[in-house]
């Protein structure tokens, strides 16, 4: 069908090979990390590779107890004005591994002696070179535009530096049924492409959830702009209570992340909330209520523990993106206006 087709499907098999051949080096790594008086992280990303770093921003805290913030790459680049890294982890994450602003950042951590690593699928990149030590993603050559195995390899590259940082032998357990659960999830192609064509004329829409998957809400919402061309926002359900909930209207589309967990008794009242305003809502979760509620349900076939479920949560997405881009007549694999690597400055 297309590229993108393709990589989405692959992503179960490039997970697994990714938690097989790099246990080791995430080890390594972690041993580097522990063997420093690190305090603090600061993560270096753009784009989708930005939307994993804040699925970091939550799984470092909880499992590491690791304040992560998500650095601010102009300073380096254009301001010439680095903040001071002592003590802290350097952490880029680049599918290409050739931004220039994001390697800045690793490069000024290692000058100020900060420990550095470099998440990347390309492992001779420039990223790669200016880190101390590299977590190769391992996904292959990705040839469609908009990143699906790469995303999903990089939420597990972090994960599993995380829960060895952590020497978390049960969670590393868990971590590993993760490409079998999105085996699984993929069966919602079906469904999927039966309702894309109810969504081939939106022009707006939003998508929400909290903790780990608001980097889900961020990543989700990322695809259907780029690839379907629809103006949609992301927003914690949180955040989306302050003021943007009044422009849902009748036959506003929402699409909800609402998977068990912690947050999920907050996504499930926000769904019945925008239920109450007639909302158009995608809801994606395993759980009965939100799913009754929603026009277009999708039911995840796994319950996985909640800090896993963006694993699962954000595939319905891709596909969802997928199938309107066919129903629109857009080209999933070239999005207008844009190309493969992007590099900022």
């Amino acid at each position: 069908m297309s590229h993108l087709n393709d990589e989405i499907h692959e992503q179960p098999e490039v997970l697994a090979r990714l938690l097989d051949e790099q246990s080791e080096a995430a080890a390594q790594i972690a041993a580097a990390i522990r063997a420093r008086d690190v305090r603090y992280a600061v993560f270096a990303a753009r784009g989708t590779s930005d939307n994993a770093a804040r699925y970091a921003q939550y799984l470092f805290g909880a499992v590491v107890g690791l304040p992560v913030a998500l650095a601010t790459p102009s300073l380096f680049s254009i301001y010439h004005t680095p903040p001071r890294l002592r003590d802290a982890l350097v952490l880029g994450v680049s599918q290409s591994g050739q931004s220039p602003d994001i390697v800045a950042v690793v490069e000024e951590g290692r000058r100020q002696g900060a420990l550095t690593v470099g998440v990347t699928n390309e492992p001779d990149s420039s990223l790669a070179q200016a880190a101390e030590h590299v977590l190769p993603l391992g996904a292959g050559d990705e040839r469609a535009v908009a990143a699906t195995k790469t995303y999903t390899a990089q939420l597990a590259a972090l994960a599993l530096l995380a829960v060895q940082l952590a020497g978390d032998e049960e969670s590393l357990a868990g971590l590993r049924t993760v490409p079998a659960a999105l085996e699984r999830t993929l069966a919602l192609e079906e469904p999927i492409a039966l309702v894309a064509q109810r969504y081939a004329y939106a022009t707006r829409c939003i998508v929400l959830g909290r903790g780990y998957n608001y980097a889900t809400a961020f990543e989700i919402a990322l695809k259907l702009k780029e690839l379907t061309y629809v103006v949609t926002e992301p927003y914690s359900s949180a955040d989306f209570r302050h003021g943007p909930v009044a422009i849902v209207e009748r036959g506003f589309p929402a699409v909800v992340v609402a998977p068990q967990g912690e947050v999920y008794p907050d996504m499930l009242a926000l769904t019945q909330e925008l239920a109450a305003r007639e909302a158009e809502l995608i809801v994606i979760s395993g759980q009965d209520e939100p799913l009754r509620l929603a026009r277009t349900p999708l039911q995840l076939p796994v319950a996985l523990p909640e800090w896993l479920s963006p694993f699962t949560c954000v595939v319905p997405g891709q596909l969802l993106a997928l199938h309107v881009t066919l129903a629109k007549g857009y080209d999933p694999d070239h999005p207008r206006g844009l190309k493969k690597v992007t590099e900022t400055y």
